[in-house]
């Protein structure tokens, strides 16, 4: 599906709203998936050098059938920026395409880029590294988390593209 949006449109759209709706990620995000654009309804995922919580949710149902349709949603994972291990890989990337989720925004790093690049998924994080996380089975699940200083919130949409992600705490188009 198509997404029809740009963030720039959206950035001049709401580029004198001071409320705190509508907010924009720093622009430290890579991509990495195989999907360049992509939008969604937030589910949020906290951890730190585990991603047990992430695996969860891309082993989920990554999409809600609404009456005007199906809709894909966007996991973001507060990874705390680790640099020291990867959050997502090949495994993982291929479980969110598989399972319907429209991208995956990582505070913290991925590898297996060669896979992931290959995955109808939109995926952005900070950088990749080949070290794997250790699986404590600690972390939250749709809490508020902070990315790079914004809040984003379970139930904000998110739009991602060649120029940036946005957040906003509704559906913008």
């Amino acid at each position: 599906m198509a997404q029809e949006f740009a963030s720039c449109d959206l950035c001049d759209a709401h580029k004198s709203d001071f409320s705190g709706d509508f907010r924009v990620l720093p622009p430290v995000f890579r991509d990495f998936g195989g999907v360049k654009k992509f939008a969604g309804p937030v589910v949020t995922v906290k951890c730190f050098e585990d991603n047990t919580l992430v695996k969860a949710a891309v082993d989920s149902v990554g999409y809600d059938d609404t009456s005007e349709g199906r809709v894909a949603k966007v996991l973001v994972v507060d990874g705390g920026a680790s640099l020291r291990k990867a959050l997502l890989g090949g495994n993982l990337g291929a479980a969110a395409a598989r399972n319907g989720w429209a991208g995956v925004v990582i505070d913290g790093c991925v590898r297996d880029t060669a896979e992931l690049a290959q995955q109808v998924v939109g995926i952005r994080a900070l950088a990749a590294i080949p070290m794997p996380t250790e699986k404590r089975n600690q972390g939250q699940a749709d809490v508020a988390v902070q990315i790079q200083g914004v809040w984003v919130r379970p139930g904000d949409w998110l739009y991602a593209d060649e120029d940036g992600i946005v957040v906003s705490d509704k559906a913008l188009v």
